[in-house]
């Protein structure tokens, strides 16, 4: 998600929605041994085994993050998707999106394009005004509302920092920084998937380090970290010490993310052009299959039913070695850092250095 770098903070916040009293108990089923999903959903996305009892998380899912977000669009963008066969559905209390999100979701239900919601890999993430021991679980409870659901299949945490508690906004004021309890935070993650609200947890934006700290305090391990994830920022400490550790990893901004300006190298850049060209496919297939091949899944937004059917004709080829190898000598570069999360006044009295620590 692209992150305007500007102030004062604006909160982008949606009320509950009223849920459908109609809608089959999800949370009844997530306490249960969560049932296999069907192999003859109307998908061909494939699906990656996840968490410590292997649930299927699709390999790629609809991102509902946007800037500027306008209802219609995302709803109208879920709706396309699920036609075309996605199944994951990726959104945040930050976005905006999950009071259309359930909306949309519970539309295609009623139309017949999906069997049921039962067929939905929903995520979720708590932001950094909630990211407090007392605030995980009620944040949980209103998401749900907003999605007319009884659970979700992922709650992350949406980034390793805690702001003096608001509605979620950003960019966040410097001087809001709080120490975050990270040992009570996960804690309260814990109690989520206790009490059937989230059938895995997991963290986003989560560094080495950090994954670290929480490993060492953590009863139930994260399931999945999501991160910046793209040919032009490869991460390939992070993959390697998630795949050790069993955690899995997802890719946000797989195509270079939301830009302002018309800059993006992963669409620009001549060597994913190249390769594209000799296989007759487009730089952002390219892109998301050279995600698909390090293992990680991937949560890509577009608005286009042209383009979110070429993001999921991924499979049935893969990459050349050489392909791999002019694609690992890409000049690297991050985009989504804790700063554009920040007014560029203030100063902070939290540390929070770590959190932005660059991996290569």
């Amino acid at each position: 998600m692209r992150i305007p770098n500007f102030c004062p903070a604006y909160a982008i916040y949606t009320s509950p929605a009223t849920p459908d009293k109609h809608r089959e108990t999800r949370r009844q089923q997530a306490m249960a041994s969560p049932p296999a999903r069907s192999s003859t959903r109307h998908s061909k996305i494939p699906e990656f085994s996840v968490g410590p009892i292997g649930q299927p998380m699709p390999a790629v899912g609809l991102g509902t993050a946007s800037h500027p977000f306008v209802a219609e669009d995302v709803r109208a963008a879920v709706l396309i998707a699920l036609e075309l066969g996605y199944r994951h559905i990726d959104t945040a209390a930050l976005y905006a999106s999950e009071r259309v999100v359930g909306e949309a979701m519970a539309e295609a239900a009623q139309q017949g394009i999906v069997a049921s919601t039962e067929e939905l890999f929903v995520t979720s993430k708590v932001w950094c005004t909630q990211c407090h021991p007392q605030l995980v679980l009620p944040s949980l409870r209103e998401s749900l509302l907003n999605l007319q659901m009884e659970y979700v299949d992922l709650y992350l945490v949406h980034w390793p920092m805690a702001v003096k508690p608001s509605k979620p906004h950003f960019p966040m004021k410097r001087e809001d920084i709080v120490p975050m309890d990270l040992s009570g935070v996960w804690q309260a993650m814990e109690e989520c998937h206790r009490l059937g609200l989230a059938k895995m947890i997991g963290v986003s934006n989560f560094t080495t380090k950090k994954l670290q700290e929480l490993l060492a305090i953590a009863k139930i391990p994260p399931a999945v970290n999501q991160v910046e994830l793209n040919p032009t920022w490869q991460q390939k400490k992070l993959i390697e010490f998630c795949k050790d550790k069993g955690i899995h990893v997802a890719a946000y901004s797989p195509l270079g993310g939301q830009r302002i300006s018309k800059m993006n190298p992963v669409r620009q850049s001549e060597v994913l052009e190249e390769i594209g060209k000799a296989r007759g496919k487009s730089v952002a297939q390219i892109s998301l299959r050279w995600i698909y091949e390090q293992g990680a899944s991937m949560a890509v937004k577009s608005l286009k039913r042209e383009r979110l059917k070429e993001n999921i004709e991924i499979f049935g080829w893969e990459l050349s070695d050489e392909d791999r190898f002019k694609i690992g000598e890409i000049p690297q570069h991050k985009l989504v850092t804790v700063q554009s999360l920040l007014c560029p006044e203030g100063i902070s009295n939290v540390d929070i250095s770590d959190v932005d620590v660059l991996e290569m």
